[in-house]
């Protein structure tokens, strides 16, 4: 869980997706269904970052978990072809 949200207790984890390149963590998408909209959350390292603190743009909220779901596709997908590795955790 990305430290310091403050998510209702009805908040449900749908699914997180890691990508690595050459191991080393760059993304990790947390898509989280709070009931009543969906957020995605991030965490991000930059390859010239100066801390290991990743960066945590967004949250991204929508409307359902389907539009969540094909936000989080489109950014694997350009994750992939940008040479990572991505997992589910």
């Amino acid at each position: 869980m990305i430290e310091g949200d403050a998510r209702p207790d009805a908040a449900r984890e749908l699914y997180v997706r890691h990508a690595r390149v050459d191991g080393r963590s760059v993304a990790v998408l947390r898509a989280v269904d709070l009931g009543d909209t969906c957020l995605v959350e991030a965490e991000v390292w930059p390859p010239s970052a100066s801390s290991d603190e990743p960066l945590r743009p967004g949250p991204y909220t929508f409307r359902s978990p389907v539009e969540a779901t094909r936000f989080v596709t489109h950014a694997v997908e350009a994750l992939i072809v940008l040479g990572c590795e991505v997992h589910a955790s």
